[in-house]
């Protein structure tokens, strides 16, 4: 289906290569049903529609019947019943009454993550804190799911709790802890953690080097010697959805030199490093002139669009070119 992604976004920007590719393949391809409720997702009615004969024939030999509604109902066919249930949103609940369902020993685990879903939606609250270390799963191996989530959201709330959390008989509360502590170094720990990225910078070590970034980013300007690193792993690293966080974290520690990054950072592979470039880049013909493609490309995504859009649009309301 990855093809099928990248066939699809080619023939947004204008291949009709790629768009006749994917409808001779409804045509004649074997997983044919997939592809075509790919494409009318995705693509203007117009260039599929006209498919419905050729589905219509080919869906009797199928094993079984489409579960999606679309766009089988549109043509006739018929779909199997979805057997699946929505579970209700916790969303309508206060904050108070999401932390007593989490207290609640009778609550079941399914109920117990809608509830921390509910409250990664909210202003992080201290109130969760106390009950973090009785929110792991019923055999005790690990935290139920987007508790980690709610515990970063919390931020420095949670590190007098932590201390105690590593110190635990429980090994994924040690841990949690663990990385709590981690993430909000005291002063005690600048030289340690830059010494750690020099390390990993020695080592080639490719994998973690981001987050030791991000830990050297709440120092500030007193990081500075980690620096020449964290350029190089940005220059050098394989891994492109950690570029975003070695820029991030130069931006908290010196922006010196940042006016080039932020440009190149327009044609990363990476969104966010994107979003990153078009919010700080500096104004110029080849920037503006990138951020107008990025506007109009209907190859991005909506979120680069709509921030491309907003960055050329001059204070007087005036659209840049």
């Amino acid at each position: 289906m990855r093809a099928c992604e990248v066939l699809e976004l080619l023939a947004l920007a204008g291949s009709g290569e790629a768009r006749e590719g994917l409808r001779a393949y409804v045509r004649q391809g074997d997983h044919w049903v997939r592809v075509l409720e790919s494409v009318s997702a995705c693509w203007p009615p117009e260039w599929w529609e006209d498919l419905r004969d050729v589905a219509c024939a080919r869906i009797g030999a199928e094993a079984e019947l489409p579960w999606f509604s679309e766009p089988w109902t549109g043509f006739g066919i018929e779909v199997q019943s979805h057997p699946f249930v929505p579970r209700p949103s916790l969303a309508g609940l206060s904050t108070a009454e999401l932390f007593a369902l989490l207290a609640d020993t009778c609550t079941e685990d399914a109920t117990k993550i809608d509830a921390l879903r509910a409250l990664n939606g909210r202003e992080p609250a201290e109130g969760l804190i106390p009950l973090i270390p009785s929110l792991g799963t019923s055999d005790g191996r690990r935290p139920l799911p987007l508790l980690r989530r709610a515990v970063e959201r919390l931020g420095a709330l949670a590190v007098p709790a932590a201390h105690s959390w590593a110190r635990d008989d429980c090994p994924w509360l040690v841990q949690l802890g663990a990385d709590v502590l981690a993430d909000h170094p005291g002063p005690e720990a600048l030289l340690g953690l830059v010494e750690e990225l020099a390390k990993q910078w020695a080592a080639r070590t490719w994998c973690g080097p981001d987050r030791t970034a991000r830990r050297l980013a709440r120092f500030g300007p007193d990081a500075a010697e980690a620096v020449p690193y964290i350029r190089r792993f940005w220059l050098r690293t394989p891994h492109s959805y950690e570029r975003p966080a070695y820029l991030e974290a130069l931006a908290a520690i010196d922006r010196g030199g940042l006016d080039y990054m932020y440009t190149e950072s327009l044609w990363d592979c990476e969104e966010r490093a994107r979003l990153l470039g078009i919010a700080s880049a500096p104004a110029s013909p080849e920037t503006l002139g990138r951020i107008a493609v990025l506007r109009d490309d209907p190859m991005e995504t909506s979120e680069v669009r709509a921030a491309a859009r907003a960055r050329l649009v001059a204070p007087s309301g005036l659209r840049l070119p």
